[in-house]
């Protein structure tokens, strides 16, 4: 999607009526597009270019790029300094943000910097503990959580001030998101625990991975009841698996996330296990766009990145639009694509 007022790359947007950012996410969200979003993980690099070769995987197929802020509690290249490069070029991306390894002086310091430097997008999270990752004996913060994060975030940018009362001469422009997970139990308690990220200041969600639809229905359904699809856009997390031994290990290993029989049992009785993944991974996006207030899919393919272009062509939400990205000639772009 391409928007005639957009500048060269590593110029700023202009800020729309009605939106808080001049981010690409925000406009393409709120024009109704089934939005795609993905993951990049950083680097174990100080090479900027490892950041823009991983990055160039998406080209066309993503509307925003999320940058990993020590996912797993492994360390990489910091997620404010990855989304610092992807705006040099004019990618859009999300910067995350764990409540795991700063405090809120730290935090609110970043927020600045990343709005400085052009980041529109964060995604507030309170992170995995360090024991999970390659430093366990790191001693984890955790000052805040991801609802006073959020908080937080919404006071710099609405209010002009830190949380100590002292006034910003700039505030941040900045699209406020945090993570779900509708599909892990106490089920009842997630549309709960959401409508509470949303009054704290959450503008969109972008969930844990989807391999069990009837329960996002469910999902959906319940904060159609509380009245908050129309406060919070709703990107669903899909990936496809690799094999049922991936399958098996992540619902083993990996909190939150759920995967049935039926789709293990599925990868187990596979000619090609990696293709049937893919061919799931389609299946799911396919569903998850009709049901009510799905607002797009954030797409989650670590160590299967190739895949994601793959996936997006042949699920079809794209529609026949083309995310923009630095290389296109945007000239040769169909009217119908200008907004």
């Amino acid at each position: 999607m391409i928007f005639a007022d957009e500048p060269e790359p590593g110029l700023p947007l202009p800020i729309r009526p009605g939106h808080v950012s001049p981010g690409r996410l925000e406009r393409v969200l709120r024009a109704g597009a089934f939005t795609v979003t993905t993951e990049l993980a950083p680097p174990d690099s100080a090479d900027p270019e490892e950041v823009y070769r991983r990055a160039r995987i998406f080209d066309g197929y993503v509307d925003a790029i999320n940058a990993t802020d020590g996912s797993g509690a492994h360390c990489h290249m910091s997620s404010v300094a990855v989304c610092a490069l992807l705006t040099r070029v004019g990618y859009s991306p999300v910067m995350q943000i764990s409540c795991r390894d700063r405090n809120r002086i730290a935090i609110q310091g970043e927020i600045l910097g990343g709005a400085a430097m052009g980041v529109a997008n964060i995604l507030c999270l309170t992170g995995d503990g360090v024991q999970s990752g390659d430093h366990p004996q790191a001693k984890p913060v955790f000052d805040l959580d991801s609802i006073s994060l959020l908080s937080i975030a919404r006071v710099l940018r609405d209010e002009a001030h830190f949380e100590s009362g002292r006034k910003l001469t700039a505030a941040p422009k900045i699209f406020i998101g945090a993570a779900e997970n509708p599909f892990a139990p106490p089920l009842d308690w997630r549309p709960l625990r959401l409508a509470k990220k949303v009054a704290a200041g959450a503008q969109f969600v972008q969930t844990q991975y989807c391999f069990d639809v009837p329960r996002l229905r469910s999902f959906m359904a319940r904060i159609d009841d509380l009245g908050l699809l129309d406060k919070v856009f709703v990107v669903v997390g899909v990936g496809p698996l690799g094999s049922a031994k991936t399958a098996q290990w992540m619902r083993t290993h990996v909190p939150g996330v759920h995967i049935p029989d039926s789709i293990v049992d599925r990868l187990s009785g596979a000619q090609n296990q990696r293709r049937e993944g893919r061919d799931i991974c389609v299946e799911l996006i396919q569903q998850i766009r009709k049901i009510k207030g799905t607002s797009g899919v954030h797409v989650m393919a670590y160590r299967q990145e190739e895949a994601v272009a793959e996936v997006i062509d042949r699920c079809g939400v794209l529609a026949g639009r083309t995310p923009w990205y630095p290389d296109r000639d945007r000239s040769r772009q169909p009217k119908e694509a200008m907004q």
